[in-house]
């Protein structure tokens, strides 16, 4: 009964736009289903192993049962790129958009960005020259080597400073000066950042999915040139690309699973703090509790405003 209380509330708006993720504790797994206009969770199963296929259709078919009592019906789905989610999705909304998370798939491109930086990091190392003695140089020739060796080891340390203007999405007119400082000598970093700008100009919500589709095609083809961004084409290969642009035909479809992470992370920090809650009815009973009190939330702050306003007229008459 008090299950039933909550879903009219919490579905009382309901957006039809969900997401969908785990959270993991020990041997645990949580799953959630939100809704992801309104950051509700709607329902969720705890898990004594990590989750199958099967788990994610009895979650979703007993989601779909719910809203198909309430006469309500799912628009789209946004979820991590994890293969998990994907048959089950089809299964249970067959012909549901089915979203991959725009910032998993951007988090994923960049760290094969850098690891391309890292890999000329390694080889400006191995150009530095051994000298065959220890001690001060004394020798011009000894003397040039140490300062050329000096001179690679501050352009690796640059490089290794500055990584983070490679992955971020735009510079101010000072990062980019510093960027083409370390980049002096180096023009496939410089093409590394411009495929980076141009996998961000995917994402403009301005942009029609036909036409990200067709910069990425024409993305794709101009990194195959590069053997060196092996790495990096390999992630942009990946069919999880083409379905995390699937929001840009969908102005209602978020392009990230936001709203399920924020009740992830509201997990995580009650579990550094509630240290009792290590069993799986615990783990239950306290994601419950914590629905149940997120959704009063409102009320709560509206009965204190209004104890606020009334203490501040009772002190005003008495003065």
């Amino acid at each position: 009964m008090e299950t039933d209380v909550y879903l009219d509330g919490a579905l009382e708006n309901f957006s039809g736009y969900i997401a969908i993720d785990e959270v993991y504790d020990g041997p645990f797994c949580i799953l959630f289903v939100v809704d992801n206009h309104q950051h509700n969770r709607l329902i969720f199963r705890v898990l004594k192993t990590s989750p199958k296929a099967t788990d994610i259709v009895e979650l979703l078919q007993a989601f779909q049962t719910i809203l198909t009592s309430r006469k309500l019906k799912v628009a789209g789905m946004t979820t991590d790129g994890s293969s998990l989610y994907t048959e089950p999705a089809k299964t249970v909304f067959p012909g549901v958009r089915h979203q991959i998370c725009e910032f998993h798939v951007k988090k994923e491109m960049n760290k094969g960005v850098l690891q391309a930086v890292a890999q000329v990091r390694q080889g400006l190392k191995q150009t530095k020259t051994k000298r065959g003695k220890r001690g001060r140089p004394t020798t011009q020739e000894e003397k040039a080597i140490l300062r050329r060796n000096e001179r690679i080891q501050a352009k690796i340390k640059s490089l290794f400073d500055h990584r983070f203007l490679f992955v971020q999405k735009e510079l101010t007119l000072a990062e980019r000066k510093t960027f083409h400082e370390i980049t002096k000598g180096f023009p496939k970093l410089r093409t590394l950042r411009a495929m980076v700008e141009e996998v961000y100009r995917l994402y403009d919500r301005r942009c029609k999915c036909a036409t990200a589709l067709a910069r990425l095609q024409k993305l794709r083809k101009r990194l195959r040139r590069f053997k060196w961004l092996s790495e990096v084409l390999k992630k942009l290969e990946s069919s999880t690309v083409e379905r995390s642009l699937l929001f840009l035909d969908d102005k209602k479809l978020p392009s990230t699973s936001n709203a399920v992470e924020r009740g992830n992370r509201r997990f995580r920090k009650m579990q550094k703090t509630v240290y009792r809650v290590r069993t799986m009815d615990r783990i239950r009973e306290r994601i419950a509790l914590d629905m149940v009190r997120e959704s009063r939330l409102l009320s709560r702050r509206q009965t204190m405003r209004s104890l606020q306003i009334a203490r501040m007229i009772k002190s005003h008459q008495l003065c």
